[in-house]
């Protein structure tokens, strides 16, 4: 089982995410219209923005975490039609499978992306729908090897608060070269498509990104096959590389 990690409780408590327009755009072609009257299972549900998001619409949604269960039911304290469960998504045994089965930017933080997929399916109904987000090996090579170095040698033992900190000076030098450089249709820049969704954001949306990346325990990358060898039996899939640096990816579980 994997253990307990206070850092994600620690930023859900310190921020949260409400950009209803990424979600959209992470479970596209689908819209939350496909999910009226569904069971929806959600792993990894944070601090419960996605499953405000969802609850609208589910006919029931089970949220599961292993570090922010009280955390996201007080945030949805209204809804009627969410089970709150504190487990490991790789290792959890629901007894019941699901309409959907949606993990948005979890998986690239376990500790055994294969079997936690492995898991994901056992939950799903035959027929049912896989919606999965998950950061990308193609077009992270800056993150993955200068960023992630810095942040494992010198801000792991940081506290979360100065790590806000380091996040709102890094954000806020961002801002020339996006509104400057980035506005050239220079297309082989990295991060060109990514900082798309920069300008559309606010700072304190944009910061959060920031934070999310230097404050994560542990983050994998995932190359075009490892996502396609994740969905080979299933069925009408469809893959996305969004924005250059993650993949999107959606399919039906075969019946068989």
């Amino acid at each position: 089982m994997q253990p307990k990690q206070n850092e994600w409780l620690e930023q859900w408590t310190l921020l949260n995410c409400n950009e209803l327009f990424l979600f959209q755009e992470w479970i596209a072609p689908f819209t939350l219209n496909d999910f009226q009257n569904k069971d929806i299972l959600e792993c990894g549900c944070g601090g419960g923005q996605h499953t405000n998001f969802m609850a609208k619409y589910a006919n029931s949604i089970t949220a599961v975490d292993l570090n922010t269960i009280d955390l996201a039911k007080k945030r949805n304290a209204l809804y009627t039609n969410i089970k709150f469960i504190e487990a490991d998504i790789a290792q959890m045994d629901l007894k019941k499978q699901f309409d959907i089965v949606v993990c948005i930017g979890v998986l690239q933080h376990t500790d055994n992306p294969d079997h936690t997929i492995k898991n994901l399916k056992k939950h799903l109904k035959p027929g049912g729908l896989l919606l999965l987000w998950c950061y990308s090996m193609e077009g992270n090579f800056l993150v993955k090897n200068i960023v992630e170095p810095i942040r494992k040698k010198f801000l792991a033992k940081i506290s979360r608060k100065q790590l806000v900190v380091i996040s709102k000076v890094i954000t806020s030098m961002l801002y020339l070269p996006i509104y400057s450089l980035y506005l050239l249709p220079i297309t082989v820049l990295p991060y060109y498509q990514y900082f798309q969704n920069f300008r559309k954001m606010s700072f304190y949306r944009n910061m959060l990104n920031v934070f999310d990346k230097l404050n994560a325990p542990q983050t994998i990358f995932f190359s075009k096959n490892q996502i396609l060898e994740f969905v080979s039996n299933f069925q009408n899939i469809n893959l996305c590389h969004y924005r250059k640096v993650s993949w999107r990816v959606s399919g039906y579980k075969s019946d068989a």
